[in-house]
Parts: C-alpha cells; structure tokens; sequence
C-alpha cells in the first residue's frame, strides 16, 4: 500500500464492516482516526489514508488529495490523479485487512468528501454507503453520471449552517443532484461552522445501525426510511 494510512481494529478477526475515511485540504491520516470508537460502538474497521499533495500550514505540513484553487473548479488532471491514488488505496486494503465486502462504506470531510463522492458514485455496486461531511458535489463528477443505479447505495451528507469555507447552500446543491439520481441520501444540517461537532457526531454514530452495517445480512446497506 502507497499511502501512509492510520487503522482502528475492532476486536475479533473479521471480516469486519469497514469505513475508508478520507480527510480534508490541509490535514492528515490522523484526523478523522479519532472518530473510530464513536462509530457503531468502535465495530467498524476504520482506515484513513493520507492525500499526496502537500500543504504548508506555517512550521507544519498538512495533506490534500489535489490542489485547491479559491473559487474554481478542481484541475481534471490533478483531480483524477486524486481519485486514482484514493482507489488503487482501497483496493490494496482489502486485500491486505479483513474487509467484510459487502460493508464497505466510503467517508470524506471537506475535499475528502469529494473523493468520496467521486469513488462511490463511479462504482456505487461496490460500496454499501456514502458519507460527505461538509463537503460538496463537483460539477465535473456530477456531469459524468446517470440515475437508476445507486438506489442501494445509502447516503448520508452533513452540512454546517455556519459554514465558512464551503457555504451551506454548496450541500444543498450536492443532496439535490443527489436526489436527482436517486440516490437513496439523508441529509441533516446542524448548528455549527466548518467542523464535526458533538450533536454532528451523535448523528453520524447512530447512522450506521440504522443502515444494517452491522447485520449478517449480505450486500449493501439498506435503505435509510429518513432518507428523502
């Protein structure tokens, strides 16, 4: 595997449902590996790779997985070459973790959203869920797809009101197209800026079980009946 990457282990040998968490412009492999415990009880094997492209933040180094341009749309050159590291990541891990298949469910917060966004609904028969944390839907991706065939892929989208940096209204935009493919997506928006707060957290904890991630029941997740 190319990536450096940071994994939480539940207990057990597996396979194990398992959530590929992808972090946003500027942070790293450690970010999100923090929500580990909170989801499903700590019963998810959590991964969380770290972007290429570096970002100097002062004395420090943060990641990304493609340059951001303030106010346009990603490159298509860097932006593929993003998405491609981000799928060669996923499937050298299951290959190399015990990844249960069929509860394999795609995370991202901020640009890491957009990675996972772009992976989920290229290839939405292999992944059993979607998860965009104030994140947003690029035009490029969403011109490439057609509807009818993510109707198993269960979607939940996050989105601040307060939001500063990927207004609120970019989400709402994202959950529309979304709905337009018919896919099966929960959206909620909280009371909170560019962040992961504890009322977000609480929801994003209990979305899991409420899918049938955690169920012995073969293939994707089912559909969320507070999905719209």
């Amino acid at each position: 595997m190319d990536l450096l990457h940071t994994v939480y282990a539940p207990p057990g040998e597996g396979p194990h449902p398992t959530i590929v968490a992808f972090h946003g412009w500027g942070a790293s492999a450690m970010d999100l590996l923090g929500l580990a415990p909170y989801l499903a009880g700590g019963r998810f094997l959590v991964l969380c790779p770290q972007g290429r492209i570096e970002v100097p933040l002062g004395p420090m180094v943060g990641y990304g997985w493609f340059p951001l341009t303030m106010g346009a749309p990603p490159d298509p050159s860097a932006f593929a070459t993003g998405v491609d590291d981000a799928k060669r990541f996923i499937d050298a891990a299951v290959q190399r973790y015990p990844i249960d298949p069929n509860k394999l469910v795609v995370l991202g917060f901020s640009q890491g959203g957009v990675i996972a966004y772009a992976l989920a609904l290229r290839e939405p028969a292999r992944f059993a869920g979607l998860v965009a944390l104030s994140s947003w839907l690029p035009e490029a991706v969403a011109q490439t797809l057609a509807s009818g065939t993510y109707d198993r892929l269960s979607t939940l989208v996050h989105h601040g009101e307060r939001d500063d940096m990927i207004e609120v209204g970019h989400g709402r935009e994202s959950v529309e197209h979304l709905r337009r493919l018919r896919v099966p997506v929960a959206y909620r928006e909280f009371d909170m800026a560019h962040e992961i707060t504890a009322d977000s957290l609480a929801d994003l904890s209990a979305w899991p079980r409420g899918q049938g991630a955690l169920t012995d029941h073969p293939g994707a997740l089912s559909r969320s009946p507070r999905a719209g």
